[in-house]
């Protein structure tokens, strides 16, 4: 089962849409778009959870 998750559901305005086979996975991409997209150099905990919370399961 893949992993998902939008940064709009966190309350971002971007589009980006990710999806990985594990949460592990999804979060460095995550991370990676963070640093890149939005200039976070590190997610701190509060955005870590809420990123957490967010993340979907899906059969896509």
């Amino acid at each position: 089962m893949a992993k998902t998750f939008a940064c709009k559901d966190i309350g971002m305005s971007c589009g980006f849409k990710t999806k990985a086979k594990t949460d592990d996975e999804l979060m460095e991409k995550i991370k990676a778009h963070a640093a890149e997209a939005h200039n976070m150099k590190q997610v701190d905990a509060a955005t870590a959870a809420k990123i957490k919370a967010a993340i979907k399961s899906s059969m896509f």
